[in-house]
């Protein structure tokens, strides 16, 4: 007899990176090309060395059970963090903000602890996610008991989701709504107008908001992008159903370190943080002192922002050549239309792999069919993590690849 499992587990989709694998098996690359890759988002940064410092100083610390709430260190760190950053009123320390091991953990597990599928019985709880999106939403959705709904971004609006296009006995059904600003893998920030109008759909249809700003700090213009947290106040609104998350991972350029938090409505975090206790989230306490230094810190954001910066500015324009790509808003990504080369977004990645050793991840696979179409088809990410130099060569291969496609 086989094992009873979740049977949820079977709606799953396999990762983007599953899939990569799968498309470019039997493939050999180019062998006078070494391999370089832009398909994964990982910063290649070095880490700064006063954050590993403060990791090793404070290893006596793993004699002790961390708790799950943080220490008042931690919190009280965060919290004046986003209090400069984003120009807040002050926010309690231990009712509305909580450490986490990463965003991307927080992000699944808070669907686990919100959603309920008992209170729209017949027609099922919904969960809304950006199309294109980071797959965790989906699989929390699944996980959680309730069911997915796609909302597509328009190039029209800056890859912005048409919010607008959806029903209202669609809303009526929506428990949680998952956005990304700036987005993965567009780059695109919301505005303070779209802010407000999801607001307002949040307070007439009771959903909470579960806004994913990791790459916050990753941006190009002079304006760093418009938080969740400073819209609503800047609206003169309460931080009612709104929960924002973010990470150290892309600021600091430390992903192995596994440290972020949730700030916004204490009555919902009260909640997540008894379903932490149980869910045995605690973070480290050497990694919490690393964090506190890490937040007390932006002399290494901004030099981590000037290095992007420098890049994006030296291997835009080359790729723009060939493909139809141009800056985004912020974040670490170029989300390129590759429609002009005759290829999909398959086919491109498969033969750039093949004939320059370079890896990109198809559109496609960074979305799901929805309202007729996919909005990732025939458009590439690339991750611009990489040193200048290598996402140069990179680039020069790209457009070397693309003439050949057109002679």
């Amino acid at each position: 007899m086989k094992p009873a499992v979740n049977p949820l587990l079977d709606k799953l989709h396999p990762y983007p990176f599953e899939k990569l694998r799968q498309l470019f098996a039997g493939v050999t690359p180019n062998a006078d090309y070494r391999p370089i890759s832009l398909g994964i988002g990982e910063p290649k940064h070095p880490t700064p060395p006063f954050i590993c410092e403060a990791l090793s100083a404070n290893l006596a610390g793993l004699a002790a059970y961390p708790a799950t709430a943080g220490s008042e260190a931690l919190r009280g760190t965060i919290a004046a963090w986003l209090e400069r950053r984003y120009h807040l009123p002050p926010l309690d320390p231990a009712t509305q903000v909580l450490p986490v091991n990463g965003s991307r953990e927080a992000l699944f597990a808070f669907a686990q602890a919100v959603i309920d599928p008992a209170r729209t019985p017949g027609a099922g709880a919904l969960v809304m996610c950006p199309n294109p999106f980071y797959q965790i939403y989906e699989g929390a959705a699944y996980l959680a008991g309730a069911e997915p709904y796609y909302v597509n971004s328009d190039p029209a609006r800056n890859f912005g989701c048409d919010y607008d296009s959806v029903p209202a006995e669609v809303w009526q059904r929506v428990q949680l709504l998952y956005l990304c600003s700036p987005g993965n893998p567009t780059g695109a920030v919301l505005s303070l107008t779209e802010w407000e109008n999801l607001f307002a759909l949040s307070e007439r249809h009771g959903f909470i908001i579960a806004s994913d700003e990791c790459y916050s700090e990753i941006y190009h213009g002079a304006e760093p992008p418009l938080g969740a947290l400073q819209a609503a106040h800047t609206l003169g609104l309460s931080y009612d159903r709104l929960v924002v998350f973010s990470s150290l991972s892309k600021r600091s350029n430390v992903p192995g370190l596994r440290s972020g938090f949730v700030a916004g409505d204490a009555a919902v975090l009260k909640k997540f943080l008894l379903y932490r206790t149980y869910h045995g989230g605690a973070m480290s306490p050497p990694v919490q002192a690393a964090s506190v230094a890490a937040w007390n810190d932006e002399r290494h954001v901004e030099e981590n922002r000037a290095q992007y910066r420098a890049k994006f500015d030296a291997i835009t324009p080359l790729l723009a050549e060939v493909l139809d790509v141009a800056l985004p808003d912020a974040g670490f990504y170029l989300w390129a239309d590759v429609t002009r080369t005759g290829l999909s977004d398959t086919e491109f990645a498969r033969r750039l792999y093949a004939e320059y050793n370079v890896t990109v991840l198809p559109g496609s696979y960074l979305a799901r069919d929805a309202h007729g179409t996919n909005p990732g088809r025939n458009r590439i990410r690339m991750a611009l993590v990489a040193e200048t130099a290598e996402g140069l060569e990179a680039a020069q291969r790209i457009v070397q690849f693309c003439n050949t496609l057109t002679q």
